[in-house]
């Protein structure tokens, strides 16, 4: 086709300041069909052209675009260049795509030629984003919270006592053996140990053979040493031995020992795991007596130290006033500011603090936490943990030693055997005490032995803003001060589970979003948002505007209520008097709806959006507008099924939107309208497939919404 009648169909979108970028002869396209419905379009200049510069003067039109797209400087480059002066990158500034989520490393050279490639062209760029909990690089943020290598020598070992045999204590014990010689053949044990006399004339050593150990069951891969405390007349190297079980030799070998009774040491390492394991010692041909003291087997570790794991388990903190809810044993305490509250009468009493239900404890070793206040010293004061009534429950009892004031008790309870059908009573005892209780809380935590620990939340807190200061400081010289204006932070209301003062919570992490990361989990809500403003006000450009950005804020069923809760989110991060946040983004993924009442309910929610970002003092930003269609039935329609009249209820509503915007931001607090989507999306896009959320259609040629955004710009 001729470069002059592209221009044309594109509707002049290709300006002689940028044709030399562009080899237009090599772009092909058809004309839709009904042409002489679109001619029209070939009227409006670019977009760009209908912003009042003299009257919004700090109003930025922006584009959406894929950064190796515009790179490629061909009609996407000419086309942003020519309708707009901010370009937003979709992806190439968010987390994942600049740090390697296998070990780190960032590479910014796509943001670099980027940034550089747009400035150069006389467009602003605006960043895209710095804080958020979606592209991250998952695998290395995690890898950072990781349990920490405790300080100890790796190669050291420690000695696990798993089995023991005394045999110091006085009897007569039987070997055996394959032949009649064999088998009436005597040791001797005496209060030195077990004494073996033999005269060495046995044909074969295995024909005569003695247990000193049995009944052990041995872990996979486990490390040992079996000890044995042995001495011997004559001294001799021939004494041989088997560990293992019947028909599976673990390990063989022969001692050697001498006159003095001395310590010998058997290492090995398992391959399976295997139980009823013994030790052999076979002595047919040794001529001489040998005695065996004891034979010990140890378990080698790795050095490790004691961990305490807070636990699931019920605890008692009712904040109401009332009667103690659960069953009273002897008294029936009140419920008086948040506590248990006990007056001691001189009778005997106890009380569940937790009662069983649901408390299931693993087998191990516990210490439980006891928040409680008394109004002077106490005497007689016990907590009782038991898994059942009579027959085989376990119970254990330990004595508080209660001072004056409010103190949290540590109570260890070791060796509490656990089971998956048996759940723990918890019971206090004040039965001597003289003192006036208030009773708030019970802890429980398990005493794990770890060879690392977990990082603190303070450690975990403190990593992460390492990291995100990485991050973000690597981000701002990647762009030379030359990107102005940032989304801090990307989607931090949930719009959901408001607290008393009807504000939504943040986002957080759930079962579902373990693709995510939530900087805010271990950060913190407040320091989560302070520390990613701190660090762009602290890296960044002196002049940079920093953004808060979110969507559904145009939401109508909740009455606007997600952008109220992020306006008091502002006010509670910038509480602290040092962090500043410039303005709001609110992203506009829109529809158009056949149905006039919703439609117009949409369109009110808009306009009070408005109203409140301009009533906060913040900038406003219109960051990812674009829109889709959704017919009277409430389904959304694709771009193949549009009908003309649907794409022109689409480009008024876009002239609404551009119109309301100018109508009730004032002009000081304008930064400017994104649109997200140059075209309509793609059948097989990530992001609204098929449906018709452009300006121009997939081949580039001006739509009706063209001309409404444009409308909207101009105030026609």
């Amino acid at each position: 086709m001729k470069q002059s009648l592209i221009i044309t169909a594109l509707g002049a979108i290709l300006m002689a300041s940028c044709a030399d970028e562009f080899n237009t002869n090599n772009y092909s396209v058809d004309r839709p069909a009904e042409q002489e419905a679109y001619l029209y379009l070939n009227d409006y200049q670019p977009l760009k052209q209908y912003v009042d510069r003299a009257k919004y003067a700090n109003f930025h039109l922006g584009i959406g675009t894929t950064a190796t797209d515009y790179l490629k400087k061909e009609l996407v480059y000419s086309l942003v260049n020519s309708n707009f002066d901010e370009t937003e990158p979709g992806n190439c500034m968010k987390m994942a795509s600049c740090v390697n989520s296998d070990n780190g490393t960032m590479n910014f050279g796509t943001v670099t030629e980027y940034v550089n490639t747009a400035t150069d062209a006389g467009l602003s760029v605006y960043g895209h984003t710095l804080a958020w909990h979606a592209q991250q690089p998952v695998k290395w943020l995690n890898s950072l919270m990781k349990d920490k290598e405790l300080d100890i020598d790796p190669n050291a070992k420690i000695e696990k006592e798993v089995y023991k045999k005394d045999w110091t204590t006085a009897g007569s014990y039987t070997m055996w053996g394959q032949f009649p010689e064999a088998i009436n053949a005597k040791a001797t044990a005496t209060g030195d140990g077990l004494t073996v006399t033999t005269t060495g004339t046995i044909p074969n050593f295995w024909e005569l053979q003695y247990m000193v150990a049995d009944g052990i069951s041995l872990e996979e891969g486990a490390e040992y040493v079996m000890r044995l405390e042995i001495q011997g007349n004559p001294a001799n190297d021939n004494l041989h031995y088997v560990i293992g079980a019947w028909g599976n030799d673990i390990k063989t070998g022969v001692l050697d020992f001498n006159a003095n009774m001395e310590t010998r040491d058997i290492k090995f390492t398992t391959t399976a795991a295997v139980t009823g394991v013994h030790m052999l010692l076979q002595s047919g041909d040794y001529a001489g007596s040998y005695t065996i003291k004891s034979v010990a087997l140890y378990k080698l570790e790795s050095p490790a130290v004691e961990v305490e794991k807070e636990v699931n388990f019920y605890t008692y903190e009712n904040k109401a006033d009332g009667k103690f809810p659960h069953y009273p044993m002897g008294c029936e305490p009140p419920i008086q500011n948040g506590a248990l509250h006990f007056v001691p009468t001189g009778a005997w009493s106890q009380f569940f603090v937790v009662p069983g239900g649901d408390n299931k404890l693993d087998e191990g070793d516990y210490v439980f936490y006891v928040d409680m206040k008394a109004d002077k010293e106490a005497s007689g004061v016990q907590l009782t943990v038991q898994n059942g009534w009579g027959g085989d429950a376990q119970q254990f009892t330990a004595a508080i030693p209660v001072e004056a004031g409010r103190k949290t008790y540590a109570l260890k309870f070791p060796g509490l055997t656990g089971s998956p059908s048996q759940n723990y009573d918890c019971i206090l005892k004040p039965q001597t005490a003289d003192a006036t209780l208030d009773f708030y809380s019970l802890k429980v935590c398990k005493i794990e032995k770890l060879n690392s620990i977990p990082l603190t939340d303070e450690e975990k807190k403190d990593t992460l803003t390492w990291a995100m200061e990485r991050w973000i400081k690597g981000m701002m010289e990647a762009c030379e001060g030359k990107v102005k204006a940032w989304d801090v932070v990307n989607e931090a209301i949930s719009g959901g589970n408001a607290d008393a003062e009807g504000v939504y919570a943040l986002q957080h992490a759930t079962a579902d979003t373990k693709d995510d990361f939530f900087w805010q989990d271990y950060l913190g809500d407040l320091d989560y948002v302070r520390t990613a403003v701190r660090l762009a006000r602290e890296y960044g450009p002196e002049d940079v505007k920093l953004f808060i950005n979110d969507y559904n804020l145009e939401s109508d069923w909740d009455q606007n209520n997600k952008l109220k809760s992020l306006i008091a989110w502002i006010n509670r991060w910038e509480a602290d008097g040092t962090t500043k946040i410039d303005g709001i983004g609110s992203q506009m993924h829109i529809s158009c709806y056949a149905d006039p009442k919703t439609q117009e309910s949409k369109k009110a929610a808009i306009v009070n959006m408005f109203k409140l970002i301009a009533a906060s003092g913040k900038l406003c930003r219109v960051s990812e507008l674009d829109m889709g269609y959704v017919d009277a039935d409430g389904n959304s329609v694709m771009t193949a099924d549009m009908t003309e009249e649907q794409h022109k209820q689409m480009a008024e509503l876009y002239k609404f939107v551009v119109k309301a915007y100018f109508e009730n931001i004032p002009v000081a607090q304008q930064w400017g309208i994104c649109q997200w989507c140059a075209t309509d999306s793609p059948a097989d896009s990530g992001w609204r497939k098929g449906e018709p959320t452009g300006l121009w259609d997939k081949n580039y040629y001006r739509k009706h919404t063209y001309a409404g955004f444009a409308d909207g710009l101009s105030g026609k």
